[in-house]
């Protein structure tokens, strides 16, 4: 497959172990680049790589002391670009955990369980299709 024809996706998290799984369970999808990170920094530090969906813990805390946790990282990424659909990941169970997300902008909110990849994996599905859909749209509002 052609690398332009590929879906960009960074994944933060700070669970080595969690983040080797999703990188491995994406990787085994063709149509996939994966980037890894294990703080919000490194991402931020590269997202003039475009990345088309950024996967992004919610706490990031277990690393790197005083590090970014991933509210603040959200919103860089939304500084830096609104336009980059941020999907939220948290071992927490909680709704006001995924409100205050959402109220950050995030795209969705998905917690930490068995079932975490495949709603994850339908969730950057669903925005690729959306994103195409809307290029084609657009494609054709312009020929009017």
């Amino acid at each position: 497959m052609n690398k332009d024809n590929l879906i960009k996706i960074f994944l933060v998290d700070d669970d080595a172990v969690f983040l080797k799984l999703l990188s491995i369970e994406f990787r085994a999808i063709p149509g996939f680049e994966i980037e890894t990170f294990s703080t919000g920094e490194l991402c931020i530090a590269r997202l003039s790589e475009q990345p088309q969906v950024v996967i992004l813990d919610y706490h990031l805390d277990g690393i790197v002391e005083h590090a970014m946790n991933g509210i603040e990282t959200l919103d860089k990424i939304k500084s830096f670009n609104p336009e980059i659909p941020v999907i939220m990941l948290s071992s927490q169970d909680k709704i006001e955990v995924a409100i205050n997300c959402m109220h950050h902008q995030a795209f969705d909110y998905v917690v930490k369980s068995e079932t975490a990849f495949l709603r994850l994996q339908k969730l950057v599905t669903t925005l690729m299709e959306t994103q195409k859909l809307k290029k084609q749209i657009s494609w054709y509002m312009d020929r009017m």
